[in-house]
C-alpha cells in the first residue's frame, strides 16, 4: 500500500492545529491559577499563608501531613508570585528543625521552579524562538558557553532571596538553557539559601519588618561569598 507523502497545507494545518492546541493549554493553565487564587483570597487562605504565626499554628495542627502541606505550599508560592514563599520556609524551619525543614524546603521550591519552567517552556519558548529579533539572540543563548554562563546567573540569583524566585524561573523557561541544567543550577543555589532561612526559622518568625530585611541581607551576604571569593581569587595575578 503507497503512503502519500505529507502536503505543505497538511503540514500547515498541523502546524495550526498545534498553536490552537498550546493557546488552549496556556488559556485553561491562566484559568486553572486565577481560580485557585480566587479561592485562596475567598476562604481565608492566602492571609494565613502571608502570617507566619497564624501559618505556624495551622501546619502544627496538620500534625504528619504538615510536611506535605509545607511542600504543597512552597510549590504553589513559586507558580502563584502573589503568593510569598518566605513565610512558609521560616515556619518549616520553626516547626521541622534545620534538616528535615531544609529538605521539605528544597523539594517544594524545586518542585515549583521546574513547573514554572516547563509552564514557560511549553507557551512562551516557541513564541520568542519565532519572533524576528529575538532570534539571533536565542541562537547565542544555545551555544554551550553561553548555556553555562545562563546557568551560572541561575545559580547566582537563587543564593538571594531578594530575587523573585518565581520570576527567575520563569524567565528561564523562555530561554535556551536545557532543563537539566536548570534543574541542577536551581538545586544548587536553593539548598544554601533555604538551610539558612530555615535554620533561623524560629528567630524569623518573630522578627519584625525591619530585623527580617536585616537578616536577608546578611543570608544573601553569606549565600554570596563563595562566589566573591571565587572572583577575588580569580583576579590575583
Amino acid at each position: 500500500m503507497r503512503v502519500s507523502p505529507i502536503t505543505t497545507t497538511e503540514m500547515h494545518m498541523a502546524t495550526k492545529l498545534s498553536v490552537k492546541q498550546t493557546l488552549f493549554l496556556g488559556l485553561t493553565l491562566l484559568m486553572g491559577l486565577a481560580a485557585l487564587y480566587w479561592i485562596l483570597m475567598e476562604t481565608g487562605a492566602l492571609t494565613v499563608l502571608t502570617d507566619k504565626q497564624a501559618l505556624r499554628e495551622w501546619v502544627d495542627r496538620l500534625g504528619v501531613w504538615g510536611p506535605l502541606a509545607i511542600i504543597f505550599m512552597m510549590m504553589t508560592a513559586i507558580v502563584m508570585s502573589p503568593i510569598p514563599s518566605g513565610p512558609i520556609a521560616m515556619v518549616a524551619g520553626a516547626l521541622y528543625g534545620p534538616v528535615w525543614g531544609t529538605a521539605y524546603v528544597v523539594i517544594g521550591a524545586e518542585a515549583g521552579a521546574l513547573l514554572a519552567f516547563c509552564i514557560a517552556r511549553l507557551l512562551g519558548y516557541e513564541v520568542m524562538q519565532r519572533w524576528p529579533r529575538t532570534r539571533p539572540i536565542f541562537n547565542w543563548l544555545g551555544k554551550e558557553r553561553s548555556q553555562t554562563g545562563l546557568m551560572l546567573i541561575v545559580f547566582a540569583s537563587r543564593l538571594v532571596p531578594f530575587l523573585s524566585f518565581d520570576a527567575v524561573s520563569y524567565a528561564a523557561g523562555i530561554t535556551p538553557l536545557s532543563f537539566w541544567r536548570f534543574l541542577i543550577a536551581t538545586l544548587a543555589g536553593v539548598i544554601p539559601t533555604a538551610y539558612l532561612i530555615v535554620m533561623f526559622g524560629e528567630v524569623l518568625i518573630t522578627a519584625d519588618s525591619r530585623g527580617l530585611t536585616i537578616a536577608l541581607i546578611l543570608i544573601s551576604g553569606i549565600t554570596l561569598l563563595p562566589l566573591l571569593a571565587k572572583r577575588l581569587w580569580a583576579r590575583q595575578p
